[in-house]
Order: C-alpha cells, then sequence, then structure tokens
C-alpha cells in the first residue's frame, strides 16, 4: 500500500539525533519491509514547549494550511499515486497532528496514528489548544498503534466507534547488536586500552543525550545510586553528549571518584561495539515512556537494571532480561545494581535470555509482520470518496 508517513514532533529525516527521530525511522524500515511504499509526507514541525497560545495558533493554521495544500495535490493526481493510509507517529499535546485528520478525511482512507498520549489532567491547562487536538485526532483514527500498555486506558475513553488499539511493544533491528555481541571481547580490549579500564570488574554501559530536563535528571538520579555501590569494583562508561555534561561528570565524579568514562557522542555503530563490551546498563529513565536505549543494551547481550515505570517493564523482563525496582525506590534501584554487580553467572544468563528476547520478539522484521497484519484489516473499509478540503 501507499503510505503517506508524517511526524509531528520530528521527522525521521531531521538532523538532530533522538530516540523520537530513531524511532520514526524504524517504523518507516518496518512499514517498508513488509513492501509497502512510504513517503514522509511532510515536515512541518508542530512541537510547540514553552505554552504559547499565540504559537499554537499559528502552528494550527500552518498545519491546517499544508493539509490542505497536500489534498489539493493529492486530488490532482492520478488514483494510483495517491495515499492509501496516513500514518502520523507521536501525538500528544505539544505535538499535534493539524495535518492527518484533514487530509485522511478529504481523501477518504484510513488514518493511523502509533504513539498517540493523551493525559486528561493537560485539559484546559497551557496546552489546551494542542491537548484538544490531540483528543480530536485520536477520536478521527481508525487505528492507533500503542507501544506501551501504560498509555492504553486513557486511550480507551476516545476511540471511535470501529476504531481500535493494537499494543505493538518497541522494537529496533537488532543485527548490528548480535554483531557486535559475537566480537566483544575485540570491543572490550580496545576500550580497556583507549580509557584505561580494568577488563576484569564489571563496567556499567550508559547511551543518552546530555539535554537539560529529563535525561540530565536521570543522569543525576543514576549518581546517587551510584555513590551507594562505589564500595564495589566497577567502571562507568557514558556515552552521549550535550549542554548537560559538565554537570553529569561532576555529579559522576563526586559520587565515585575516578570511575567514570565519557566517550562522547558516537556513530550508531559504536554504540553498538560499546553496550556489546560492557556488561550492564543502568538507567532511571525518568519521565521517559519507554526507553529505547534499554532495547538497544538487552539487544547487545546487556542486562539493564531500571524502575518498573510506564513502558519500561513492556521492554524489560524483570527477573529474565534484567531487574525492575519500584518506581522512586532508589535504595531498591541500588539494591538491584548491587544484586547484579556482585553476581557475574546470573549477569551471562541474563546476558543469553536478554539478546534472545530482542532477538525474537523486539525486532523490526516482528514488527513489521505486525503492522502489516493490522493494516491489512484497515484496507478497503473506508471507501474512497474525496472531497474538497474545508477552507
Amino acid at each position: 500500500m501507499r503510505i503517506a508517513f508524517y511526524a509531528p514532533l520530528k521527522a525521521p529525516s531531521h538532523d538532530v539525533p533522538s530516540g523520537d527521530r530513531r524511532v520514526g525511522r524504524l517504523l518507516v524500515d518496518a512499514l517498508e519491509l513488509a513492501g509497502h511504499n512510504v513517503q514522509l509526507a511532510s515536515t512541518l514541525r508542530t512541537y510547540e514547549g514553552s505554552g504559547d497560545d499565540g504559537a499554537q495558533k499559528r502552528l494550527r493554521d500552518q498545519g491546517r494550511q499544508e493539509g490542505e495544500k497536500l489534498v489539493r495535490h493529492w486530488l490532482l493526481a492520478e488514483p494510483n499515486s495517491r495515499p492509501e493510509i496516513w500514518f502520523t507517529y507521536h501525538v500528544y499535546h505539544k505535538a499535534p497532528d493539524w495535518l492527518g485528520h484533514v487530509v485522511s478525511s478529504a481523501l477518504g482512507i484510513p488514518y493511523v496514528i502509533s504513539e498517540a498520549s493523551y493525559a486528561p489532567k493537560r485539559a484546559g491547562g497551557t496546552w489546551a489548544l494542542g491537548h484538544t487536538a490531540a483528543a480530536d485526532a485520536i477520536r478521527a483514527a481508525s487505528l492507533i498503534v500503542c507501544p506501551i500498555r501504560h498509555d492504553v486506558p486513557c486511550l480507551e475513553p476516545l476511540m471511535s466507534t470501529g476504531g481500535r488499539i493494537m499494543v505493538l511493544p518497541p522494537f529496533l533491528e537488532p543485527s548490528p547488536y548480535a554483531n557486535a555481541r559475537k566480537v566483544r571481547l575485540v570491543h572490550r580490549q580496545k576500550l580497556s586500552a583507549e580509557h584505561r579500564l580494568d577488563p576484569d570488574i564489571p563496567w556499567i554501559i550508559v547511551a543518552a543525550m546530555m539535554r537539560p530536563g529529563d535525561k540530565t535528571a536521570s543522569y543525576l538520579e543514576l549518581a546517587a545510586v551510584l555513590r551507594k555501590l562505589r564500595d564495589l569494583p566497577w567502571q562507568l562508561l557514558v556515552v552521549g553528549d550535550g549542554d548537560g555534561r559538565n554537570q553529569i561528570e561532576g555529579a559522576m565524579e563526586e559520587a565515585a571518584p575516578g570511575k567514570s568514562r565519557f566517550l562522547g557522542e558516537r556513530q550508531s555503530h559504536e554504540v553498538a561495539e560499546t553496550y556489546a563490551a560492557g556488561d550492564l546498563t543502568i538507567w532511571p529513565a525518568v519521565n521517559e515512556a519507554y526507553g529505547m536505549a534499554l532495547l538497544e543494551a538487552q539487544a547487545a547481550g546487556i542486562p539493564v537494571v531500571s524502575y518498573a515505570i510506564r513502558g519500561v517493564p513492556d521492554i524489560v523482563r524483570h527477573g529474565v532480561t534484567g531487574l525492575l525496582a519500584p518506581a522512586g525506590d532508589p535504595e531498591a534501584l541500588a539494591d538491584c545494581c548491587r544484586e547484579l554487580l556482585t553476581d557475574e553467572s546470573r549477569r551471562r544468563s541474563m546476558s543469553d535470555e536478554a539478546a534472545r528476547f530482542v532477538n525474537t520478539e523486539r525486532s523490526v522484521a516482528r514488527a513489521s509482520q505486525a503492522l502489516d497484519d493490522a493494516l491489512a484489516l484497515l484496507k478497503g473499509r473506508v471507501a474512497y470518496n474525496a472531497v474538497p478540503a474545508s477552507r
């Protein structure tokens, strides 16, 4: 099928790397792997992070104009070049979709949203306009592809008759991580020589951007946890960079002097190699929907310690591929870390299970099949009945 793809928060073609861009690209990969013809419909970014009502209204108007422009283009085009499905990735109150419903309703095609978030507590707040728009988009959708079970209860009351929710957990392409794992010792020896690391003690691997806000909050909470573990032998390798780096480096050094190494930003294959060389990932995932880094670590055969918060239990299998502490309990998180840092045999067992789990249950190939099955149900459900776009 011909699919018009749109990501209002950040287009998959955006220059700045982020987890959001990564997931958008993975969705495109999964759809193309299933044989669909995916075209990026627009790069318009509707994100408004300051709560400026005037800016939100301008983005709304710009979005509607963009949607109407697309409709006019496709109505003049040959029928076999028009999209058969509109697919939007990531809709929430700060980045609503002003295009999807305009185009899908005008062309009479199914409207699909992957990763829609709706928080009733946001009603009437600073982002009231975006909150209402997100709700309208969810109501208009034929299918909501939901990556975490945590979001389903807030979405269900908004679904229209005939619309449905499909839970599709986060996924990735496991082969780069599996390949890196096959030569784990090579990568470990290289990093050991480059950064003066002891290869005979556990290495904790963390890969995350160092942006102010939630990312920095996770780093600072990690530092507080590592302070409780300073009596144990371990070393921390951090992949990432950003405006918060000085603060984060200072916090890690204060927590455990001399135990941290900062590698800076790395290419994706280098991230896979670093994970594969390690022994454990610890990441608090403060305010993250699920944390793609946790999936990446497991793909490389690295067990994970995190909080059982939001979508993390959809990423990490507690007691099998890692350990999850109760949300907001740093003492319990430190206990989980201590348990694995001092038990090499259990780490190795979890390493094998983590790699198997991602390869068999969280791969892009498996997601591709699930998406293809879901879209097949939509084909033909909405008859083509184009009408002029509203003005």
